[in-house]
């Protein structure tokens, strides 16, 4: 064995024993899988699964549920290295189509086949054979544009294939044990007719929530009679004949499938139970997971898609890159956050922070640090000379949205780097333009300094003027600090708050001698006059 192979054997070795008792929430998680196999792993290995509705187009939510199951995944192969994982993403495409979403072409097509399979009505944007397919394809180059390692299983190709028989059969079996798990928690009408299997008429080909008449379990069939004739109808419950009711959907696929950890949404709890209860019945042990918080919107109200008070993934994406976002999944899962557009920047230079910090850490603090779940345990190397929330300054007050006029400061500020050079940095300087365009600028106001703090505001001018351009940040701090003190400011961060109002026009802002040096002296010396001409 060469030494290079030695190194790296110790490395993963060290990383191992440093992941057992890590405390990042993916190694939690990942020690409850391992918990389930206490005398060794199956040889087809460990199975993770993220589910998802295709009725609509991929979301926020989607990328979340992926994106964290992938690093429970990731942390798991570091406990448990050479186990086999697969990652499924499962498409419930064989629901019945429920109502009409808003915004899509040709509504009346979708209107004419409610009550269908997903894969059994048209596809009104023409371009699948279905609607399933469509939205189907839609959450698959989703995934693949964020470079997710998954498998995409189809319920009705599951169903059609005779994948899930063995498992329908048995619930057919089991009937009354299962559906004894799931009438205590419905009203009084719908226990009267309910099902877990759910027909799909032969005739109308729609998917029918019906009391069914009668079982033959031998035969592998139910009977139901046909809402519009009265008429019996018997059909296999196997082969994609009928489909069931969604909760002991879930069971049956964990069972079916195998699987050994699924997430869900803090909304599914109970969901999770009775589904967990539902596969005991059947004589499976119900998937390891944990239930995240649900996102909210700017007033703390629960995000809705059919409300529209969230924030889409675009949205997002428009503004800060797909790694703040990723880092804003792993922070605090079982707390309720606020997604919205303010989070963005902070997500952002939290992100650069993490990122910068990582190379020195011991592997105990690295495993623990956000970019290493990120990055699936190798970050990149960073060199961000410039911060986001800077960068955001620089191009509110420069009052630009054109990424070439800010890098004109950023190349002073930081000799060097270009958008060739450091494109990591270049595409920062886009999203800040873009950010500071549509929710800085419209809220700036500058205000008039009073007294003191105009006189104030003379001093710093002055003292400026003394220090000269080209001088580094730290050599402008300075000044700022001692022109705050001359002036008698007590808490060093009114003077500051009056530094933000009067020359960026908002309460908030950078550290100053950054700014300066980024702005350029003879800039910031005019936005000092300009604020001192609003006092006279």
């Amino acid at each position: 064995m060469s030494n290079a192979t030695q190194l790296r054997a110790a490395a993963l070795d060290s990383l191992r024993a440093a992941a057992q008792d890590n405390k990042a929430w993916p190694y939690e998680e990942a020690r409850k899988v391992i918990a389930r196999y206490p005398t060794g792993f199956p040889d087809s290995g460990v199975l993770f699964e993220t589910g998802y509705g295709p009725s609509g187009l991929p979301h926020i939510g989607t990328f979340g549920e992926v994106v964290r199951t992938t690093m429970v995944r990731r942390a798991f192969e570091t406990m448990a290295p050479g186990v086999k994982t697969r990652l499924i993403a499962f498409s419930d495409d064989m629901d019945g189509l429920r109502k009409v979403p808003d915004g899509i072409p040709n509504p009346e097509l979708l209107r004419a086949n409610l009550g269908k399979p997903l894969t059994q009505v048209p596809d009104p944007f023409g371009t699948h054979s279905s609607f399933g397919a469509h939205n189907n394809a839609r959450l698959q180059a989703f995934l693949d544009g964020f470079g997710f390692d998954y498998e995409f299983l189809s319920s009705t190709a599951c169903y059609q294939a005779g994948r899930f028989d063995a498992v329908l059969r048995r619930i057919l079996e089991h009937y009354d044990a299962v559906i004894n798990v799931i009438l205590p928690t419905l009203g009084p009408d719908r226990r009267a007719t309910y099902s877990p299997f759910l027909p799909i008429d032969p005739v109308t080909g729609i998917v029918l929530q019906v009391p069914i008449v009668d079982r033959d379990v031998a035969a592998g069939t139910i009977s139901y009679q046909r809402p519009e004739t009265g008429e019996t109808v018997t059909v296999p419950v196997t082969g994609g004949a009928c489909k069931l009711q969604w909760k002991v959907d879930w069971a049956m696929r964990w069972v079916a499938l195998g699987v050994d950890y699924e997430m869900a949404g803090k909304d599914l709890i109970d969901s999770v139970l009775l589904s967990g209860r539902v596969a005991r019945v059947l004589g499976a042990e119900p998937p390891a997971g944990f239930n995240y918080e649900l996102f909210l919107d700017a007033e703390g109200q629960k995000i809705s898609k059919s409300k529209g008070n969230g924030l889409t993934i675009e949205q997002w994406l428009d503004y800060g890159p797909p790694e703040s976002l990723a880092l804003y999944m792993f922070q605090n899962p079982r707390k309720a956050k606020r997604l919205h557009f303010d989070v963005i920047p902070r997500a952002i230079d939290e992100y650069a922070d993490f990122l910068g910090k990582y190379p020195d850490q011991p592997v105990e603090q690295q495993l623990g640090n956000p970019v290493h779940h990120i990055h699936e345990g190798t970050p990149p190397a960073t060199d961000l000379p410039i911060s986001f929330s800077l960068l955001l300054n620089l191009a509110s007050v420069a009052a630009t949205d054109d990424p070439a006029k800010l890098w004109a400061y950023v190349a002073r500020q930081a000799p060097g780097t270009s958008p060739e050079t450091h494109a990591e940095l270049d595409r920062l300087v886009h999203h800040a333009a873009r950010y500071a365009r549509d929710f800085v600028v419209p809220g700036l106001q500058r205000r008039a300094p009073d007294a003191r703090e105009a006189a104030a505001l003379a001093d710093l001018d002055a003292r400026l003027a003394a220090v000269g351009p080209g001088a580094d940040a730290e050599a402008y701090q300075f000044e700022v600090y001692e022109a705050g003190k001359a002036a008698g400011f007590d808490n060093l961060r009114d003077w500051f708050k009056a530094l933000y109002e009067t020359l960026i026009g908002s309460s908030q802002g950078p550290r100053m001698g950054s700014f300066i040096a980024l702005y350029g002296l003879e800039q910031t010396r005019a936005l000092i006059r300009t604020a001192l001409a609003k006092d006279g």
